[in-house]
């Protein structure tokens, strides 16, 4: 059996490689804004997006269904967790995030997420009346994601996600679906190397519908009006590949130092390189920090991301029962950005 798993990591680590190549050459920085559901490309959960989610390879527990579903086998029991994210502090946008996992039988683990995000009220605006001052509308943004993770040994573990897309305002909205599927692979003496590699947001295309999309015309020279529906085009998801790599220094059983590093090749925009360092003292404390690169983030004309690559974020962790090994901790994290007062993401999380 062993060697059938040194074997698969080869073979994966190939076909996703290859995925690559043509997902590189298919993507580039001209093709930015060609995609929908942006909202899939906000990481919604405290912990990770403070180390700006540079941990592919060693994402842990139910925050692993945003950048590498692969660590949901990681889950020891029962695991909740809640998030609230003030995105672009200023404008409005809030995103609302819970989600559970929990262990089935000695190596699987399933997991539910529910994020939903909120642009506020926003004006209608007609051609007649382009000031507004008749009403309002909310549009909705709502992304459930059903998942499964099997630790296969103690090096290799292995997930699946799978997305329910749903956006909407009163009259118009676009319903879809999207798979996620990652591996992690660790190594060392002390389990201290780990790699991972994740493809994300992959899908069929997706289109707007509903009455918003009718008026009522005539035809040629008719009198007769005619209720006339516009065609949408569809819009693809923005998929994605993350490959990353982290090494911990473990100084004793209190101090741990890990340096993580991750590359991002984007369909539709332009790819990433991200490296970040956690401290973690025991299971009390973890402080981190991380720094997003990608090309122009450095000059204001020809950044394309709100997003300047700077982030940073905290755990305080307390145990609840030490014979259980229950604990009960609070995240925050920081990402700078280019305009607004950055964006702010808060989490309770209990480890039962």
């Amino acid at each position: 059996m062993k060697k059938i798993y040194r074997l698969l990591i080869p073979v994966v680590l190939i076909c996703l490689s290859i995925v690559t190549s043509k997902e590189a050459r298919a993507g580039n920085e001209d093709r930015v804004g060609q995609a929908g559901a942006q909202e899939l490309l906000m990481n919604p959960w405290a912990r990770s997006s403070g180390w700006g989610g540079v941990n592919t390879a060693n994402s842990r527990g139910l925050e692993a269904s945003f950048n590498n579903i692969a660590g949901l086998a990681f889950t020891q029991k029962i695991e909740v967790v809640f998030a609230q994210t003030a995105w672009l502090k200023g404008s409005d946008i809030n995103i609302s995030t819970f989600g559970f996992s929990a262990k089935v039988g000695e190596t699987g683990v399933i997991g539910l997420s529910i994020m939903a995000l909120s642009a506020g009220d926003i004006q209608i605006r007609t051609v007649n009346q382009p000031d507004g001052g008749i009403g309002t509308f909310k549009p909705s943004f709502i992304n459930i994601g059903i998942s499964y993770a099997k630790t296969f040994s103690n090096s290799i573990y292995g997930g699946i996600n799978l997305k329910v897309i749903s956006e909407s305002i009163s009259n118009v909205s676009a319903q879809g679906i999207a798979i996620d599927a990652g591996i992690q692979y660790v190594t060392g003496p002390t389990d201290n190397i780990k790699f991972g590699i994740s493809l994300k947001n992959v899908g069929p295309t997706l289109a707007f519908t509903g009455d918003g999309f009718s008026f009522s015309g005539t035809q040629n020279a008719s009198t007769i009006s005619h209720a006339v529906e516009e065609r949408q085009a569809d819009f693809e998801l923005p998929s994605l590949i993350n490959i990353g790599a982290a090494y911990d220094f473990n100084f004793n059983e209190e101090h741990r130092l890990t340096l993580a590093g991750n590359f991002t090749s984007n369909s539709f925009s332009k790819d990433q390189y991200t490296l970040g360092a956690e401290y973690g003292f025991m299971q009390y404390l973890m402080v981190r920090t991380a720094f997003t690169y990608e090309k122009g983030i450095f000059e204001k004309t020809s950044r394309t991301t709100a997003l300047t690559g700077p982030s940073a974020g905290i755990t305080i962790q307390a145990p609840l029962n030490k014979e259980k090994g229950s604990m009960f901790s609070i995240d925050y994290s920081y990402r700078a950005t280019d305009v607004w007062q950055g964006c702010h993401t808060i989490g309770a999380r209990i480890n039962l």
